[in-house]
């Protein structure tokens, strides 16, 4: 069984950055692909960002530019670089893993209980 803990939510100001960060359980995951996904209230839930095993990388056009998606295996961490961060980007961020973007757009897979992302205007 996979566990995900994700770290690094808290308020920022518009303009401002943020780190997120995401420790795996079992050195499984460094042959899934993962992903952040977010949820704002009231909205469906948005698949932010994603890397698959080789570090190939992939963005949501609402955040292409201003954040960078990373994963250290040896560590079992995945990250979110989050810069230029505007009051749109306020959202419960998750991180997922799965054997492919299918697996975990589709909502299986293992995911983290979420950090909370705040940005004020």
């Amino acid at each position: 069984q996979v566990q995900l803990v994700e770290s690094g939510g808290g308020s920022v100001q518009a303009g401002g950055s943020l780190r997120l960060s995401c420790a795996a359980s079992t050195w499984t995951v460094s042959s899934y692909y993962m992903s952040w996904f977010r949820r704002a209230p009231g909205k469906e839930r948005e698949w932010v960002a994603g890397i698959d095993r080789a570090g190939n990388t992939d963005f949501a056009d609402s955040v292409k530019g201003r954040f960078t998606i990373s994963r250290d295996n040896a560590k079992k961490t995945l990250y979110l670089q989050m810069n230029s961060l505007k009051p749109e980007d306020t959202a419960m961020y998750y991180c997922a893993a799965g054997r492919c973007i299918e697996v975990v757009v589709g909502g299986f897979g293992y995911w983290g209980q979420g950090t909370q992302v705040t940005v004020s205007s």
